[in-house]
């Protein structure tokens, strides 16, 4: 059996649909277990628990007064499921907001918003650009490393409309790792011969007519 990593734990709950709580049908959220054991002394066994933090959970109602009168202490029960087994179980909290610091759903959500917000303003800025006809930038877009895939994947649609014979040179001399991106790439080269009664040589991968039999450049008989 491979020995999974904390990385590895983490990105499988991340991309993963989460369980819901048997006892209330709330859907888990991901919690950092804290650097400390419990129970037994063998630790948690995991970096990461999906944990029921809905507070009208019955077992986290239902603890308060159950653990008062068996244990004379104030806590309660949060249910839990071990991310790499599905098994449930429970853990103690001894406030009603004991173990929240540690669940990084939160993070997940602030980072997935700030993505969202970055994708708008992107595809936005994208179509400023387009309804300005300004190739350039959208060119620059479409070959930049850093830019979002969605907007890297409109830029290669919108390229096909609004650009020229001048930027399929740079396009084919980029390496666009996402296929998608390469097809609608693709599917926009095709889009500037067609408009510009174009295409490319298969020997010398120069421009030519489209009615072209003999390529003007290295003059190979044209299939």
């Amino acid at each position: 059996m491979a020995i999974l990593t904390r990385d590895d734990v983490y990105n499988k709950m991340v991309n993963e649909k989460r369980p819901v709580c048997p006892h209330c049908g709330q859907e888990m959220l991901i919690w950092e277990c804290p650097p400390m054991t419990f129970s037994d002394g063998l630790g948690w066994g995991t970096p990461f628990l999906y944990v029921c933090f809905n507070d009208d959970c019955p077992p986290y109602l239902e603890g308060w007064k159950n653990i008062m009168e068996q244990y004379a202490n104030v806590a309660s029960y949060r249910c839990i499921c071990d991310p790499m087994s599905g098994k449930m179980d429970s853990m103690v909290v001894y406030s009603r907001d004991g173990g929240k610091g540690s669940i990084i759903d939160e993070e997940i959500k602030a980072g997935e918003e700030a993505r969202k917000a970055a994708e708008k303003k992107g595809l936005e800025e994208l179509n400023a650009h387009y309804e300005a006809r300004d190739v350039d930038a959208i060119l620059k877009l479409l070959l930049a490393k850093d830019t979002l895939p969605a907007v890297g994947l409109k830029a290669a649609e919108i390229i096909g409309e609004a650009g020229g014979l001048d930027v399929i040179e740079p396009i084919r001399n980029h390496a666009f790792e996402d296929d998608q991106v390469k097809e609608r790439v693709e599917a926009s080269i095709e889009m500037i011969h067609k408009r510009n009664y174009t295409k490319e040589c298969p020997f010398c991968a120069e421009i030519i007519k489209a009615r072209a039999v003999v390529c003007k450049h290295c003059g190979k008989d044209l299939p």
